[in-house]
C-alpha cells in the first residue's frame, strides 16, 4: 500500500473515496512527510520540499516507527448520536459477518 498525493486534488472534495485501487491518497504530502520526520535530524522543510522535486526514490527510515491505523466503517455514530450507514465497496462486512456467524453463530 502506497501513501500518495494525485494530480485529481478535486476528488478529496467528494464524499466517496474509493478511487486509488489500494492506495491512500494524501491530501498534502508535503506537511504529513514534514510531521513523519520531524524527529529525523537533518529533515528541513527545504529538504523535503527538494526531495519532492526530485524523479530519485530515496529511502528514509525513520527514527522511531509510527502506528498507523486504517479504518475502514460502513456505519459510524458521530456526536450528534445518529447513526450514519455507508455502502460497503469493499465487501468486508460480509466477511465480517462470516466470522462473526462462525464464532457466535447465526442470528439470521
Amino acid at each position: 500500500m502506497y501513501l500518495h498525493s494525485t494530480p485529481s486534488q478535486g476528488l478529496f472534495a467528494k464524499s466517496r473515496r474509493d478511487f486509488s485501487h489500494g492506495c491512500i491518497r494524501v491530501e498534502d504530502p508535503a506537511a504529513l512527510a514534514e510531521w513523519v520526520l520531524r524527529n529525523n535530524p537533518g529533515w528541513t522543510k527545504e529538504r523535503i520540499a527538494a526531495a519532492f522535486k526530485t524523479e530519485k526514490e530515496q529511502q528514509v527510515n525513520l527514527a522511531r516507527p509510527i502506528p498507523v491505523l486504517i479504518v475502514y466503517g460502513t456505519a459510524v455514530v458521530p456526536e450528534d448520536g445518529k447513526a450514519r450507514f455507508f455502502e460497503d465497496i469493499y465487501g468486508f462486512d460480509r466477511q465480517l459477518e462470516k466470522l462473526f456467524s462462525q464464532a457466535y453463530g447465526s442470528r439470521k
